[in-house]
């Protein structure tokens, strides 16, 4: 073998490498996160009354979710409920925030 053959084994295979790690790193897995998605931005059924996407009617939905990258719904930043206590994600259905 040449040292331009081997040159270009070695970077079409280093190309193939980092293309195989950017696929992984873009193809994270995802799961459904209770509990934090605006009115009408969910992904899909938020419960009873609800068909599908966007049909979420309150903020922060408890029984709304929406997909995010795995380990990261209890990481979500979210305001605080009215009385002053901490809302987060969830990896279940929630009992709060639900439309009246």
């Amino acid at each position: 073998m040449s040292k331009t053959v081997k040159t270009l084994a070695v970077a079409s295979a280093v190309a193939a490498a980092l293309t195989a790690t950017t696929q992984a790193a873009s193809a994270m897995e995802k799961e459904k996160c209770y509990g934090v998605s605006l009115a009408g931005e969910n992904d899909c059924a938020a419960g009873a009354g609800t068909t599908c996407a966007g049909t979420s009617t309150v903020d922060y939905q408890g029984n709304a979710w929406t997909l995010v990258d795995a380990g990261t719904c209890m990481d979500i930043e979210l305001p605080d409920m009215a009385d002053g206590s901490k809302r987060m994600g969830s990896l279940e259905e929630l009992d709060r925030d639900l439309p009246a």
